[in-house]
């Protein structure tokens, strides 16, 4: 399932809220978390269909 454009919508949603509020320091860190948050969860991914995949083996 590709939720990329969700993703680009949340985003939109928070820089429209951020730009209203004066806090756009805020909305950079919750992108940068974003961001490492991602990673981290295809990382686990990879690493679970490596496991999967030695254990059919």
């Amino acid at each position: 399932m590709n939720l990329s454009w969700l993703y680009v919508l949340y985003a939109i949603i928070l820089a429209f809220i951020s730009v209203i509020t004066g806090e756009i320091v805020t909305f950079i860190m919750l992108g940068f978390v974003i961001i490492t948050l991602q990673n981290v969860y295809s990382v686990l991914k990879e690493i679970l269909h490596e496991l999967k995949a030695k254990n059919t083996d």
